[in-house]
């Protein structure tokens, strides 16, 4: 009991101090301390590269217009570089990027399936069709959505294999809505 209303009183004590603006810079924790200095730090690199391009600094720098060197990763372990090199040389790559091209690939051959069938769908309704004509293409368009289905469960199981694989989350790909993309690729050919 004691120990929950000692927070209680540590949170409106900072709250007071903070609706006070009387806070100090002692009473951060440490990692708010260093992003408070990292920042003056910027602010005055920033500051000084500014004066440096103003008076023509940077204006006759070695390299300069060349494309720069990206071959070389600084974040890869020194013991890895042959090896990595030898993969790349011969067109292997990680196993995420390889996926990630796979599901692009999918994506690209779905999407043009539906502009083609779009296309067909347009060729069969351009003239009036009898009774077997229009029976063939409700049948084409079925088999079509099942296809369409399929295709999309599968490029979604890449995708989420591709999010469990890629090492960085802001590389993920958002999963797909299986209903939302099929009511919507549906929607495309039903209003043709």
């Amino acid at each position: 009991m004691n120990k929950h209303r000692f927070k209680e009183d540590q949170k409106l004590n900072m709250s007071e101090k903070i609706s006070n603006k009387s806070l100090i810079y002692d009473d951060f924790p440490f990692e708010m301390q260093r992003t408070v200095h990292l920042i003056k730090q910027h602010d005055l690199v920033g500051a000084m590269m500014k004066k440096a391009m103003e008076q023509g600094e940077f204006d006759n720098l070695e390299g300069t217009g060349k494309p720069l060197d990206l071959d070389e990763n600084p974040f890869e372990p020194g013991e890895l570089h042959m090896a990595h090199k030898i993969l790349k040389d011969n067109g292997y790559a990680p196993y995420w990027i390889e996926l990630n091209k796979e599901i692009n690939t999918l994506k690209a051959k779905l999407d043009k399936e539906v502009d083609d069938f779009k296309k067909y769908t347009q060729i069969v309704f351009r003239e009036k069709q009898n009774s077997g004509a229009i029976r063939h293409f409700e049948q084409r368009k079925k088999n079509f959505y099942i296809r369409s289905r399929e295709q999309l469960e599968e490029i979604s199981k890449k995708i989420l294999d591709y999010n469990l694989h890629c090492p960085v989350s802001k590389l993920g790909r958002a999963n797909l809505d299986l209903e939302a993309e099929m009511s919507r690729i549906m929607e495309d050919i039903e209003n043709l």
